[in-house]
Protein backbone atom coordinates (compact mmCIF):
# COMPACT_ATOMS: atom_id res chain seq x y z
CA UNK A 1 0.00 0.00 0.00
CA UNK A 2 1.59 3.30 -1.20
CA UNK A 3 1.56 6.47 1.35
CA UNK A 4 -0.84 9.55 0.21
CA UNK A 5 0.79 13.08 0.73
CA UNK A 6 -1.19 16.74 0.37
CA UNK A 7 1.45 18.67 -1.79
CA UNK A 8 -0.87 21.10 -3.09
CA UNK A 9 -3.97 23.35 -2.02
CA UNK A 10 -6.49 26.18 -3.08
CA UNK A 11 -9.37 27.75 -2.23
CA UNK A 12 -11.98 30.16 -2.82
CA UNK A 13 -14.77 30.64 -0.19
CA UNK A 14 -16.29 33.38 1.44
CA UNK A 15 -13.47 33.79 3.81
CA UNK A 16 -10.71 34.46 1.47
CA UNK A 17 -9.97 34.08 -2.53
CA UNK A 18 -7.03 31.77 -1.41
CA UNK A 19 -5.56 29.28 1.48
CA UNK A 20 -3.21 31.97 3.48
CA UNK A 21 -6.44 34.40 3.41
CA UNK A 22 -8.69 31.68 4.72
CA UNK A 23 -6.38 29.94 7.26
CA UNK A 24 -5.91 34.19 8.85
CA UNK A 25 -10.12 34.05 8.55
CA UNK A 26 -10.13 30.77 10.50
CA UNK A 27 -7.28 31.79 13.09
CA UNK A 28 -8.75 35.16 13.46
CA UNK A 29 -12.43 33.52 13.52
CA UNK A 30 -13.92 35.73 11.62
CA UNK A 31 -17.24 35.24 10.02
CA UNK A 32 -17.64 35.18 5.79
CA UNK A 33 -21.83 35.41 6.20
CA UNK A 34 -23.49 38.32 5.23
CA UNK A 35 -26.31 39.77 3.33
CA UNK A 36 -26.65 37.79 0.46
CA UNK A 37 -26.72 39.86 -3.24
CA UNK A 38 -28.49 38.57 -6.68
CA UNK A 39 -31.41 38.58 -8.32
CA UNK A 40 -34.63 38.55 -6.52
CA UNK A 41 -33.50 38.32 -3.26
CA UNK A 42 -36.35 40.47 -2.04
CA UNK A 43 -38.49 37.35 -2.90
CA UNK A 44 -36.98 35.15 -0.31
CA UNK A 45 -37.12 34.76 3.42
CA UNK A 46 -33.70 33.54 3.77
CA UNK A 47 -31.33 36.25 3.16
CA UNK A 48 -27.94 35.80 4.39
CA UNK A 49 -25.20 33.13 3.10
CA UNK A 50 -21.39 32.53 2.76
CA UNK A 51 -21.37 34.37 -0.59
CA UNK A 52 -17.94 35.59 -2.28
CA UNK A 53 -18.94 38.89 -3.24
CA UNK A 54 -15.52 40.22 -4.11
CA UNK A 55 -15.36 37.63 -7.27
CA UNK A 56 -14.47 39.07 -10.45
CA UNK A 57 -15.24 36.45 -12.73
CA UNK A 58 -14.71 38.52 -16.02
CA UNK A 59 -11.30 39.71 -14.57
CA UNK A 60 -9.64 35.95 -14.48
CA UNK A 61 -12.13 34.26 -17.71
CA UNK A 62 -11.82 35.46 -21.41
CA UNK A 63 -15.24 35.58 -23.06
CA UNK A 64 -15.38 32.12 -24.91
CA UNK A 65 -14.43 30.63 -21.23
CA UNK A 66 -17.04 32.31 -19.70
CA UNK A 67 -19.64 30.81 -22.04
CA UNK A 68 -18.66 27.18 -20.55
CA UNK A 69 -18.09 28.10 -17.30
CA UNK A 70 -20.93 27.76 -14.38
CA UNK A 71 -19.96 29.36 -11.32
CA UNK A 72 -19.13 26.64 -9.61
CA UNK A 73 -16.73 25.86 -12.40
CA UNK A 74 -14.88 28.99 -12.42
CA UNK A 75 -14.27 28.40 -8.54
CA UNK A 76 -12.53 24.96 -9.44
CA UNK A 77 -10.51 26.23 -11.68
CA UNK A 78 -9.32 29.42 -9.95
CA UNK A 79 -8.61 27.37 -6.85
CA UNK A 80 -7.10 24.24 -8.77
CA UNK A 81 -4.15 26.39 -10.34
CA UNK A 82 -3.11 27.90 -6.96
CA UNK A 83 -3.07 23.87 -5.25
CA UNK A 84 -1.04 22.28 -8.75
CA UNK A 85 1.05 26.09 -9.07
CA UNK A 86 1.87 24.67 -5.14
CA UNK A 87 2.55 21.54 -5.88
CA UNK A 88 4.83 22.15 -8.53
CA UNK A 89 4.02 19.66 -10.51
CA UNK A 90 3.64 19.45 -14.65
CA UNK A 91 1.51 16.67 -16.14
CA UNK A 92 3.68 15.85 -18.75
CA UNK A 93 4.62 12.32 -20.14
CA UNK A 94 4.50 9.14 -17.54
CA UNK A 95 2.67 11.49 -14.45
CA UNK A 96 -0.16 13.02 -17.29
CA UNK A 97 -1.57 9.09 -17.93
CA UNK A 98 -1.34 8.39 -14.12
CA UNK A 99 -2.89 11.57 -12.34
CA UNK A 100 -6.29 12.07 -12.52
CA UNK A 101 -9.08 14.37 -11.09
CA UNK A 102 -12.14 13.43 -8.79
CA UNK A 103 -14.21 15.99 -7.88
CA UNK A 104 -17.19 16.62 -5.59
CA UNK A 105 -20.31 18.59 -5.68
CA UNK A 106 -23.97 18.59 -5.29
CA UNK A 107 -25.86 21.08 -7.01
CA UNK A 108 -23.22 21.47 -10.31
CA UNK A 109 -24.37 24.04 -12.62
CA UNK A 110 -27.15 25.23 -10.57
CA UNK A 111 -26.72 29.22 -11.48
CA UNK A 112 -27.08 28.18 -14.67
CA UNK A 113 -30.15 26.23 -14.73
CA UNK A 114 -31.50 29.03 -12.86
CA UNK A 115 -30.72 31.66 -15.17
CA UNK A 116 -32.15 29.49 -17.85
CA UNK A 117 -35.00 28.74 -16.68
CA UNK A 118 -35.53 31.79 -15.70
CA UNK A 119 -35.34 32.42 -19.41
CA UNK A 120 -37.47 30.14 -20.64
CA UNK A 121 -40.50 30.58 -18.21
CA UNK A 122 -40.47 33.47 -17.14
CA UNK A 123 -39.36 36.01 -20.01
CA UNK A 124 -40.89 33.24 -22.91
CA UNK A 125 -38.08 32.83 -24.18
CA UNK A 126 -37.53 30.32 -27.22
CA UNK A 127 -33.81 29.74 -27.36
CA UNK A 128 -30.96 28.59 -25.01
CA UNK A 129 -27.16 29.35 -25.51
CA UNK A 130 -25.71 25.44 -27.25
CA UNK A 131 -23.20 25.56 -24.57
CA UNK A 132 -26.14 25.31 -21.38
CA UNK A 133 -25.81 21.26 -20.81
CA UNK A 134 -22.23 21.08 -20.95
CA UNK A 135 -21.60 23.93 -18.70
CA UNK A 136 -24.42 22.85 -16.04
CA UNK A 137 -23.40 19.22 -15.93
CA UNK A 138 -21.84 18.43 -12.62
CA UNK A 139 -18.60 16.77 -14.27
CA UNK A 140 -17.95 19.86 -15.83
CA UNK A 141 -15.60 21.09 -12.90
CA UNK A 142 -13.31 17.96 -13.19
CA UNK A 143 -13.61 17.70 -17.15
CA UNK A 144 -12.33 21.15 -17.47
CA UNK A 145 -9.25 20.89 -14.60
CA UNK A 146 -8.09 17.26 -16.89
CA UNK A 147 -8.19 19.37 -20.00
CA UNK A 148 -6.64 22.69 -18.40
CA UNK A 149 -3.86 20.61 -17.42
CA UNK A 150 -3.73 18.13 -19.60
CA UNK A 151 -4.56 15.05 -16.96
CA UNK A 152 -5.48 11.98 -18.79
CA UNK A 153 -6.26 9.28 -15.67
CA UNK A 154 -9.30 8.56 -14.10
CA UNK A 155 -11.46 12.01 -13.72
CA UNK A 156 -15.31 11.83 -12.47
CA UNK A 157 -17.27 13.66 -10.26
CA UNK A 158 -18.70 12.79 -6.95
CA UNK A 159 -22.31 14.04 -5.90
CA UNK A 160 -23.49 12.59 -2.30
CA UNK A 161 -24.80 15.87 -1.40
CA UNK A 162 -23.07 17.27 2.18
CA UNK A 163 -20.78 14.38 1.74
CA UNK A 164 -19.32 15.08 -1.83
CA UNK A 165 -16.09 16.24 -1.38
CA UNK A 166 -15.12 13.86 1.47
CA UNK A 167 -16.31 11.08 -0.62
CA UNK A 168 -14.25 12.51 -3.71
CA UNK A 169 -11.20 12.65 -1.58
CA UNK A 170 -11.44 9.33 -0.33
CA UNK A 171 -11.68 7.66 -3.64
CA UNK A 172 -8.87 10.11 -4.84
CA UNK A 173 -6.39 8.52 -1.78
CA UNK A 174 -7.24 5.00 -2.38
CA UNK A 175 -6.56 5.12 -6.04
CA UNK A 176 -2.75 6.67 -5.13
CA UNK A 177 -2.74 4.11 -2.28
CA UNK A 178 -3.52 1.08 -4.32
CA UNK A 179 -1.59 1.89 -6.92
CA UNK A 180 -3.91 3.51 -9.60
CA UNK A 181 -2.13 6.67 -9.67
CA UNK A 182 0.78 8.53 -9.03
CA UNK A 183 -1.19 11.74 -8.36
CA UNK A 184 -4.97 13.00 -8.16
CA UNK A 185 -6.56 16.64 -8.14
CA UNK A 186 -9.52 16.81 -5.70
CA UNK A 187 -11.71 18.60 -3.36
CA UNK A 188 -14.83 19.97 -4.25
CA UNK A 189 -17.31 23.08 -5.68
CA UNK A 190 -20.57 24.77 -4.88
CA UNK A 191 -22.22 27.76 -6.18
CA UNK A 192 -26.03 27.54 -5.20
CA UNK A 193 -26.45 30.68 -3.65
CA UNK A 194 -29.02 31.66 -6.23
CA UNK A 195 -32.84 32.11 -6.45
CA UNK A 196 -33.76 28.79 -6.99
CA UNK A 197 -31.20 27.41 -5.12
CA UNK A 198 -32.09 29.09 -1.58
CA UNK A 199 -35.44 28.78 -2.37
CA UNK A 200 -35.43 25.11 -2.26
CA UNK A 201 -33.76 25.04 1.16
CA UNK A 202 -36.18 27.45 2.13
CA UNK A 203 -38.82 24.75 2.19
CA UNK A 204 -36.35 22.02 4.27
CA UNK A 205 -37.02 24.12 6.95
CA UNK A 206 -33.86 24.33 8.61
CA UNK A 207 -32.08 27.42 7.44
CA UNK A 208 -31.09 30.18 9.97
CA UNK A 209 -32.26 34.15 9.21
CA UNK A 210 -29.63 35.50 11.37
CA UNK A 211 -26.28 33.01 12.16
CA UNK A 212 -24.99 29.98 12.15
CA UNK A 213 -24.27 28.19 15.68
CA UNK A 214 -22.92 25.26 15.82
CA UNK A 215 -23.65 23.00 18.93
CA UNK A 216 -24.57 26.36 20.80
CA UNK A 217 -28.20 25.81 22.72
CA UNK A 218 -30.03 28.40 21.13
CA UNK A 219 -28.78 27.47 17.76
CA UNK A 220 -31.74 27.59 14.79
CA UNK A 221 -30.49 26.57 11.48
CA UNK A 222 -28.31 25.65 8.87
CA UNK A 223 -26.51 28.86 6.64
CA UNK A 224 -25.55 28.05 3.04
CA UNK A 225 -22.10 29.04 1.39
CA UNK A 226 -20.43 28.84 -1.74
CA UNK A 227 -16.50 28.63 -3.32
CA UNK A 228 -14.16 25.34 -3.84
CA UNK A 229 -10.99 24.12 -2.23
CA UNK A 230 -8.63 21.72 -4.72
CA UNK A 231 -6.07 19.88 -3.17
CA UNK A 232 -3.28 17.87 -4.92
CA UNK A 233 -2.70 14.18 -3.28
CA UNK A 234 0.03 12.29 -4.19
CA UNK A 235 2.16 9.28 -3.81
CA UNK A 236 4.55 10.25 -0.44
CA UNK A 237 7.84 8.71 -2.45
CA UNK A 238 7.26 10.83 -5.91
CA UNK A 239 6.81 13.60 -3.55
CA UNK A 240 9.91 12.99 -1.65
CA UNK A 241 12.07 12.16 -4.11
CA UNK A 242 11.19 15.72 -5.79
CA UNK A 243 11.65 17.38 -2.40
CA UNK A 244 7.79 18.86 -2.60
CA UNK A 245 6.44 20.07 0.54
CA UNK A 246 4.26 18.44 2.13
CA UNK A 247 1.37 19.57 4.32
CA UNK A 248 -0.22 16.93 5.88
CA UNK A 249 -0.38 12.68 5.13
CA UNK A 250 -3.82 11.23 4.71
CA UNK A 251 -3.99 7.99 6.29
CA UNK A 252 -7.15 6.93 6.24
CA UNK A 253 -11.16 6.89 4.80
CA UNK A 254 -14.14 5.26 5.51
CA UNK A 255 -17.75 5.72 4.36
CA UNK A 256 -21.27 4.34 5.23
CA UNK A 257 -24.98 4.42 4.51
CA UNK A 258 -27.24 4.48 7.56
CA UNK A 259 -29.74 2.85 5.04
CA UNK A 260 -32.36 4.70 7.63
CA UNK A 261 -33.93 8.39 6.51
CA UNK A 262 -33.77 10.59 3.67
CA UNK A 263 -33.15 13.61 5.79
CA UNK A 264 -32.35 12.80 9.77
CA UNK A 265 -28.76 11.10 10.37
CA UNK A 266 -28.17 8.29 12.28
CA UNK A 267 -25.24 8.28 15.24
CA UNK A 268 -24.70 4.42 14.26
CA UNK A 269 -24.01 5.27 10.98
CA UNK A 270 -21.84 8.06 11.98
CA UNK A 271 -20.10 6.41 14.23
CA UNK A 272 -19.25 3.29 11.92
CA UNK A 273 -17.38 5.90 9.22
CA UNK A 274 -15.14 7.63 12.32
CA UNK A 275 -14.37 4.33 13.97
CA UNK A 276 -13.88 2.97 9.89
CA UNK A 277 -11.67 5.92 9.35
CA UNK A 278 -9.81 4.99 12.85
CA UNK A 279 -9.37 1.33 11.53
CA UNK A 280 -8.52 1.73 8.10
CA UNK A 281 -5.71 4.44 9.65
CA UNK A 282 -4.40 1.82 11.49
CA UNK A 283 -4.10 4.23 14.48
CA UNK A 284 -5.48 4.52 18.19
CA UNK A 285 -8.37 6.51 19.29
CA UNK A 286 -6.03 8.46 21.91
CA UNK A 287 -3.90 9.69 19.30
CA UNK A 288 -6.83 11.76 17.85
CA UNK A 289 -6.33 15.59 18.89
CA UNK A 290 -9.03 17.47 16.57
CA UNK A 291 -12.07 16.60 14.60
CA UNK A 292 -13.30 19.41 12.28
CA UNK A 293 -17.21 18.46 12.61
CA UNK A 294 -20.10 18.40 10.16
CA UNK A 295 -21.60 20.61 12.37
CA UNK A 296 -24.62 22.21 10.38
CA UNK A 297 -26.07 24.21 12.97
CA UNK A 298 -28.91 22.09 12.81
CA UNK A 299 -30.41 20.42 16.38
CA UNK A 300 -30.85 16.79 14.74
CA UNK A 301 -27.29 16.80 13.37
CA UNK A 302 -25.46 18.46 15.98
CA UNK A 303 -27.14 16.34 18.87
CA UNK A 304 -26.36 13.21 16.62
CA UNK A 305 -22.68 13.78 15.59
CA UNK A 306 -22.12 14.88 18.98
CA UNK A 307 -23.51 11.33 20.41
CA UNK A 308 -21.89 9.64 17.11
CA UNK A 309 -18.32 10.58 18.49
CA UNK A 310 -18.67 9.68 22.06
CA UNK A 311 -19.79 6.42 20.60
CA UNK A 312 -16.74 5.99 18.36
CA UNK A 313 -14.28 7.60 20.68
CA UNK A 314 -15.59 6.21 24.58
CA UNK A 315 -13.48 8.10 26.90
CA UNK A 316 -11.35 9.92 25.07
CA UNK A 317 -14.15 12.05 23.40
CA UNK A 318 -13.75 14.44 26.22
CA UNK A 319 -10.08 14.91 25.87
CA UNK A 320 -10.25 16.19 22.19
CA UNK A 321 -11.02 19.41 20.18
CA UNK A 322 -14.25 19.39 17.76
CA UNK A 323 -14.97 22.84 15.85
CA UNK A 324 -17.54 23.30 12.90
CA UNK A 325 -15.75 26.33 10.40
CA UNK A 326 -19.06 26.24 8.81
CA UNK A 327 -20.06 29.04 11.70
CA UNK A 328 -17.73 31.28 9.67
CA UNK A 329 -18.00 29.79 5.91
CA UNK A 330 -21.38 28.60 5.82
CA UNK A 331 -22.67 24.89 4.35
CA UNK A 332 -21.03 24.81 0.98
CA UNK A 333 -23.10 21.58 0.50
CA UNK A 334 -21.15 19.10 -1.74
CA UNK A 335 -17.98 21.40 -1.72
CA UNK A 336 -18.17 21.70 2.04
CA UNK A 337 -15.69 18.96 3.48
CA UNK A 338 -12.93 20.10 0.75
CA UNK A 339 -12.75 24.06 2.35
CA UNK A 340 -13.12 22.56 5.39
CA UNK A 341 -10.04 19.94 4.88
CA UNK A 342 -7.98 23.73 5.51
CA UNK A 343 -8.70 23.59 8.97
CA UNK A 344 -7.65 19.90 9.57
CA UNK A 345 -4.52 20.81 7.71
CA UNK A 346 -4.02 24.37 9.65
CA UNK A 347 -4.24 22.10 12.63
CA UNK A 348 -1.42 19.66 11.81
CA UNK A 349 0.83 22.00 10.21
CA UNK A 350 0.51 25.26 12.42
CA UNK A 351 -0.81 24.04 15.94
CA UNK A 352 -3.88 26.65 15.08
CA UNK A 353 -7.37 24.94 15.87
CA UNK A 354 -10.20 26.87 14.41
CA UNK A 355 -13.28 28.18 16.83
CA UNK A 356 -16.60 27.64 16.53
CA UNK A 357 -17.94 30.42 16.52
CA UNK A 358 -21.29 32.38 17.29
CA UNK A 359 -21.38 29.52 20.49
CA UNK A 360 -23.53 31.10 23.01
CA UNK A 361 -25.57 28.41 25.27
CA UNK A 362 -23.80 24.96 26.16
CA UNK A 363 -26.19 22.38 24.91
CA UNK A 364 -25.89 19.36 27.28
CA UNK A 365 -26.38 17.12 24.40
CA UNK A 366 -23.32 18.64 22.98
CA UNK A 367 -21.21 18.26 25.56
CA UNK A 368 -17.53 17.98 24.05
CA UNK A 369 -14.90 20.89 24.01
CA UNK A 370 -16.13 22.59 20.81
CA UNK A 371 -13.33 25.03 20.53
CA UNK A 372 -15.84 28.15 21.21
CA UNK A 373 -15.62 31.69 19.61
CA UNK A 374 -11.67 32.02 19.91
CA UNK A 375 -9.43 29.90 18.15
CA UNK A 376 -5.92 28.03 20.11
CA UNK A 377 -2.94 26.36 20.05
CA UNK A 378 -2.44 22.80 20.60
CA UNK A 379 -0.08 20.18 19.19
CA UNK A 380 -2.00 18.05 17.36
CA UNK A 381 -0.69 14.82 15.30
CA UNK A 382 -3.91 12.94 13.64
CA UNK A 383 -7.41 15.01 13.23
CA UNK A 384 -10.22 13.34 11.46
CA UNK A 385 -12.63 15.21 8.91
CA UNK A 386 -16.41 14.31 9.63
CA UNK A 387 -19.23 14.39 6.49
CA UNK A 388 -22.50 13.59 7.23
CA UNK A 389 -24.96 13.87 3.98
CA UNK A 390 -29.04 13.93 3.44
CA UNK A 391 -29.75 10.61 2.31
CA UNK A 392 -28.00 8.45 5.02
CA UNK A 393 -24.40 9.14 3.68
CA UNK A 394 -21.25 9.15 5.70
CA UNK A 395 -17.89 10.06 4.60
CA UNK A 396 -14.65 10.57 7.09
CA UNK A 397 -11.19 11.11 6.45
CA UNK A 398 -8.07 10.74 8.97
CA UNK A 399 -5.17 12.99 8.34
CA UNK A 400 -1.12 13.27 9.96
CA UNK A 401 0.93 15.67 10.24
CA UNK A 402 3.54 15.61 8.00
CA UNK A 403 6.19 12.94 7.89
Amino acid sequence: MKRVVITGAGTVNALGLDVPSTLAAMAEGKCGIGELNFRDVDRLAIKIGGQIHAWDAEGQFNRQQMALYDRFTQFTLVAAQQAIGQSGLEFVGELALRSGVILGTSGGGLTTQDDNYRMVYEEGKNRVHPFVVPKLMNNAACSHVSMEYNIKGPCYTVATACASSNHAMGQAFNMIRCGMSTAMITGGSESMLCFGGVKAWEGLRVMSKDACRPFSLNRNGMVQGEGAAVFVFEEMEHAQKRGAEILAEVIGFAMTSDASDIVMPSKQGAARAISGAITDARINKDEIGYINAHGTGTAANDKTECAAVADALGAHADNIMISSTKSMHGHLIGGTGAVELLACIMALKDGIIAPTINYEEPDPECALDVVPNEARDAKVDVALSNAFAFGGLNAVLALRKAP
